[in-house]
């Protein structure tokens, strides 16, 4: 793959991580006391004009 390829992956990647951490964090501040409360979380992830349709599902833990 190429360099350009590599970076532009990179820079979509990060910002999807950190876009989605601030969501996360923002949605946790909003509803209040989350300790020990559990949140099922989906990703999903579709590219137009690729054949792609990845999800990706997860469990986060609230504010302990």
């Amino acid at each position: 793959m190429s360099d350009d390829f590599n970076m532009s992956m990179r820079k979509f990647l990060k910002q999807v991580g950190v876009t989605s951490q601030q969501a996360i964090e923002e949605g946790l501040r909003k509803a209040g006391d989350t300790a020990g409360k559990s949140y099922e979380a989906k990703v999903v992830l579709t590219i137009d004009g690729l054949d792609i349709d990845h999800v990706v599902t997860g469990t986060i833990k609230g504010n302990s």
